[in-house]
């Protein structure tokens, strides 16, 4: 899987793009941790593209259909 490392970064951007999301959207979280998931698989790994990802993510509309 991931590095230690890069796990640990994973989780800061996650932490930070989805810090003023309310509780009751966990399930926005976890699809702003997905696609920071999938991008890092394909090699996406600095900050700066992770958080672009992330803040992608948190834009696009909610779909029961993800």
């Amino acid at each position: 899987m991931f590095s230690t490392e890069v796990t640990a970064l994973l989780r800061t951007i996650l932490d930070e793009v989805c810090a003023d999301l309310p509780q009751h959207e966990a399930g926005r979280k976890a699809m702003v941790a997905s696609k920071l998931l999938e991008s890092a698989s394909k090699g996406e790994l600095s900050a700066d593209a992770l958080r672009s990802a992330g803040r992608r993510a948190l834009k696009t509309p909610p779909s029961m259909w993800d």
